[in-house]
């Protein structure tokens, strides 16, 4: 276990893939739209002293839905490794979600 933070698992990727390799967001294989994410280490930092480089903001809701009637779905957001333009996964519609259905 982290000594702050914690490990979360059954989060799904949706418009991009994980490569375990690399440690980054990859461009998923032709008709792979969803994909079960590894463990997951979250550590709570304050905003003001996060200098990252090379990341992008993927939104996680609750739903593949992203919203449910009353508007409500965003948890949070998570700070991935990058390669490629963040411009390429903001067009994609890159967000992870809690349930995967």
């Amino acid at each position: 276990l982290p000594e702050m933070g914690c490990n979360v698992f059954g989060l799904y990727l949706e418009g991009s893939a994980w490569d375990v390799e690399k440690k980054c967001i990859v461009r998923q294989k032709p008709g792979k739209l969803i994909q079960e994410m590894p463990v997951v280490s979250l550590v709570p930092i304050e905003s003001h002293k996060l200098k990252l480089t090379n990341t992008l903001k993927v939104p996680l809701y609750f739903t593949r839905e992203r919203r449910n009637a009353m508007g409500v779905g965003l948890v949070a957001e998570i700070d991935f490794p990058i390669i490629d333009h963040p411009s390429h996964w903001i067009l994609q519609g890159i967000a992870t979600f809690l349930i995967g259905d």
